[in-house]
């Protein structure tokens, strides 16, 4: 048999070749032999559905959790403005500064529960 070959595929097969201390045939019939072959080809198939699979399950989880947050904070949001009216304006630097330590308290009430848990997820599935 005679192939023509692209001259840059032709560079590679003989530099592979000599780097492998083999025959340029021996490489050509390694490649086709991996490209022919039906069980190569089948089982780097089923390593990528798997890994898809274990992706797209991934993704759905997230997802949920996702949408979880936002319904969570859509009503926490609609119950603080419907339960709280506004305040006067004398009372607003006293309520922004208590707010202040409040937020901070949360913040580090929050990474410690990142840090060392229990987190909602796991309240939620154990």
């Amino acid at each position: 048999m005679t192939f023509r070959i692209d001259a840059h595929l032709a560079r590679q097969l003989s530099e592979r070749a000599r780097s492998r201390r083999v025959s340029q045939t021996e490489v050509l019939e390694a490649a086709l032999a991996s490209m022919l072959t039906p069980d190569q080809e089948e089982r780097v198939e089923a390593v990528l559905t798997k890994r898809l699979d274990r992706i797209s399950r991934q993704l759905e989880r997230l997802e949920w959790h996702v949408e979880l947050s936002n319904e969570a904070f859509a009503i926490f949001v609609r119950f603080w403005l419907t339960s709280n009216a506004p305040l006067p304006d004398e009372a607003m630097r006293a309520a922004q500064t208590t707010g202040k330590k409040r937020y901070q308290a949360f913040v580090e009430s929050l990474a410690r529960r990142m840090e060392a848990g229990p987190k909602l997820r796991e309240e939620m599935e154990g």
